[in-house]
């Protein structure tokens, strides 16, 4: 920001699972999301669960987006079973894909399992709010989560308008 004031961004962190939705399965994976994200310096004031329910996702994307959340994290329902549906309800969210994070992740965590390249995972921006897929696995969603985030910060500020910088400085240039 021109005055010098650090911005504050805010995110929610979302898990999709049919049974953590009910409780029969407890969530590991939101909160080692968050705990990164505040590690980041990112406040993140809502964690949620939901069922592997396409309407009922997209519909809580769009009411976080609207609410002004900076960022959304998900976790869950990205592989190709018949239940995971989080790449199509966050494609019918997203205004424009940011395919870059997702590649990136996915290449990351091809280092890791081959299991990475059947991850349908998106990341892309409603308005000014960045979303990010993610696995639904706490390790994978770990991997993935810190395989972009040394570019969600500035993501984050050119969403919400500040263009001022977009190259990066390296050494020797």
């Amino acid at each position: 920001m021109p005055d010098g004031t650090k911005v504050k961004y805010t995110a929610a962190v979302v898990t999709v699972s049919d049974r953590g939705s009910v409780g029969e399965r407890e969530d590991e994976s939101g909160p080692a999301l968050r705990e990164i994200l505040e590690d980041a310096g990112i406040d993140v004031p809502r964690v949620v669960i939901v069922a592997d329910e396409r309407a009922e996702l997209k519909q809580l994307l769009r009411d976080l987006c609207e609410e002004g959340f900076n960022l959304v994290v998900t976790t869950g329902g990205t592989g190709v079973s018949p239940r995971d549906v989080t790449p199509e309800a966050t494609m019918e969210v997203i205004d424009r894909e940011v395919p870059g994070m997702a590649e990136a992740m996915r290449a990351e965590s091809l280092k890791v399992t081959p299991h990475a390249m059947i991850s349908r995972a998106v990341c892309g921006l409603k308005g000014r709010t960045l979303i990010i897929n993610l696995p639904g696995s706490p390790k994978g969603a770990r991997e993935c989560l810190e395989a972009v985030m040394a570019a969600v910060p500035h993501a984050l500020e050119v969403a919400a308008g500040d263009v001022s910088e977009c190259a990066v400085e390296r050494p020797g240039d």
